[in-house]
């Protein structure tokens, strides 16, 4: 990408200092999308909150229930992707949500990650769809969907406690056949807007 290098990698317990400032930093940023959770903001993010989310992380990406991948930037944590609820047989469907520190986002560092996962998840863990619900109000998330070419199928109403309130989210969702041979990054790089390393 222009904005650097982005790579995943699997979540690690020594990502907890860089989650928690970015996480505290960027309130304004996030907070608005992100689901209603007892405590304050600071408190549900301190660095001392990581050790046991990364340990729920680890335990399902172990049962194989979720993928769980920190997204890099020129090797500095950024933000996070996750594809959770991964069901198999005869399903083969997950859902995929991610976010992106403020200092880099609207730089296609989160559509690279989530293309990326989506050719991962197509590809080596053989699911058929990934689902995104998103707020309508959203606008930066919708706008990665529609580049990495998900379709969107409906309106769920009062669907999550978002931000204080049930709040309504758009769902869309992309199967395996729609990407095409190239795969998703494959689609980014002939568009121009990504790079092979």
């Amino acid at each position: 990408m222009r904005a650097g290098e982005v790579e995943l990698r699997p979540v690690r317990l020594r990502d907890g200092s860089a989650w928690s400032q970015v996480r505290i930093r960027d309130e304004r940023h996030l907070a608005p999308w992100e689901p209603t959770m007892p405590g304050t903001w600071e408190q549900r993010h301190a660095a001392g909150e990581w050790p046991p989310r990364w340990y729920q992380l680890r335990v399902a990406a172990r049962r194989g229930a979720a993928l769980p991948f920190a997204v890099t930037l020129d090797g500095g944590f950024v933000g996070h992707v996750m594809v959770g609820n991964v069901v198999r047989e005869p399903l083969l469907s997950a859902y995929v949500g991610y976010w992106v520190d403020a200092a880099v986002a609207n730089g296609g560092v989160i559509t690279a990650a989530v293309a990326m996962v989506v050719d991962h998840c197509f590809g080596p863990v053989g699911l058929h769809r990934l689902e995104a619900t998103v707020r309508p109000e959203n606008g930066a998330s919708l706008r990665v969907l529609a580049k990495l070419g998900f379709r969107e199928e409906g309106l769920f109403q009062r669907y999550l406690d978002v931000d204080g309130g049930w709040r309504d989210h758009l769902v869309f969702a992309l199967t395996a056949d729609e990407p095409g041979p190239s795969g998703v990054v494959g689609r980014l790089v002939a568009s121009g807007r990504a790079e092979w390393a």
